[in-house]
């Protein structure tokens, strides 16, 4: 099976299934040098994990994550990076009644189709929690973004019909993670929490969507066409599970508004360089960043794991199912727990353009694109 690896220059390849002994990755093409601890990675998977709040899956997985190789004496040394998070509650005796019996509106019928075989317990490879692989490497993007001056934050902006008015990115900062729902606006989210409850309480699960931001992008990240920065995000967005939509500056709201309501005039700023007057355009013109905050959002529906009867067949026995129950440990809403998943994926996105760009070293994070010095450097055990 293919489709295991993300990125050009700054490549994830990960492994791993839902049940199985454990999930990881290996990231090829970080620069040497960057200072890195399992504590730097520990943070984004925490909030990732589930078992966090009421309002998501009871397993009971710390996702604990060990570096196991391209890293020493604190730093990174260029080489691959080889993280492992073991999976320590794995319980697969749950869906030993979907091995022939497709669950509704999973990847079960679609992938044993295509392969032959599939490895049912928890989902195994098509299950979501392969995203801890993802955060896991997209914490150590941010911290190349950081280097570059860049920001990003999530939160979730909408659960069914609740949606939340617009909020700075300054509140983004400092409220999103203040709420189990992760929204950056507190009496929204406590209407979010109770709605969500409510679908909990019902055996059934309610959808919603991520709005995500950039703070500090430059201008020429990207290319026309099909390396385009929007094509690139779509593509990693359009991974992340349950994602029905993704969208950037207007989004689907575009198809109301005139060319002169939609279109960015152009002004000087104090410094002479070009610049639109409006941000309409969402931070990307003609598929390259413009250097204003590039913004959007992602659209996930409810979680298809429900207890709530549904129908199914058994391809094994010829027999319909009327009253087919997904009895486990699901969440009954994903945005609160896809918030760093999202971000994660913009800032592997926006790492390899980045690396592809020229404007981060490939080699050296403290270098200018092709500078090779002799000098002392702290990822090299050798001392002065």
């Amino acid at each position: 099976m293919n489709g295991n690896r993300f990125g050009r220059l700054f490549q994830v390849t990960t492994f791993g299934e839902s049940h199985g002994e454990a999930m990881g990755c290996t990231i090829s093409g970080c620069p040497a040098g960057l200072e890195l601890s399992e504590e730097d990675i520990q943070r984004d998977l925490d909030r990732r994990k589930p078992g966090q709040s009421m309002i998501t899956t009871s397993r009971g997985e710390p996702d604990a994550v060990s570096i196991k190789s391209g890293v020493q004496d604190g730093y990174t040394t260029g080489t691959p990076i080889g993280l492992v998070i073991e999976n320590k509650d794995a319980r697969s005796g749950k869906y030993e009644p979907f091995i022939t019996a497709p669950r509704p509106s999973h990847g079960d019928f679609t992938y044993s189709a295509k392969f032959g075989t599939r490895n049912w317990g928890g989902g195994g490879r098509s299950s979501a929690r392969e995203t801890v692989n993802w955060v896991a490497a997209g914490a150590i993007a941010k911290k190349l973004l950081a280097r570059a001056g860049i920001e990003l934050k999530a939160h979730v902006n909408q659960i069914g019909d609740v949606e939340a008015p617009e909020v700075s990115f300054e509140e983004l900062l400092a409220h999103s993670e203040e709420n189990d729902v992760r929204c950056a606006h507190p009496e929204t989210a406590a209407e979010m929490q109770a709605l969500i409850e409510d679908y909990q309480e019902e055996g059934d699960s309610i959808g919603g969507s991520i709005y995500f931001e950039v703070r500090g992008v430059p201008v020429g990240l990207g290319a026309p066409r099909f390396d385009s920065l929007s094509a690139r995000l779509g593509q990693a967005m359009m991974a992340v599970p349950a994602t029905t939509a993704f969208e950037f500056g207007l989004g689907t709201d575009a198809a109301a508004y005139s060319g002169k309501e939609r279109n960015d005039d152009w002004e000087f700023d104090d410094d002479g360089t070009p610049t639109p007057v409006e941000n309409d355009h969402g931070g990307i013109q003609g598929g390259i960043s413009s250097g204003e905050p590039i913004y959007g959002e992602v659209t996930l529906h409810a979680p298809t794991s429900i207890p709530k009867p549904q129908q199914t067949v058994d391809w094994e026995t010829g027999e319909v199912v009327d009253d087919a129950q997904v009895i486990g440990r699901h969440d009954p809403v994903l945005p609160p727990r896809g918030v760093p998943v999202v971000e994660s994926m913009l800032a592997l996105t926006l790492v390899d353009f980045l690396l592809l760009s020229g404007r981060l070293n490939p080699d050296r994070v403290d270098g200018e694109p092709g500078e090779y010095e002799t000098e002392y450097h702290p990822s090299n055990p050798r001392r002065e």
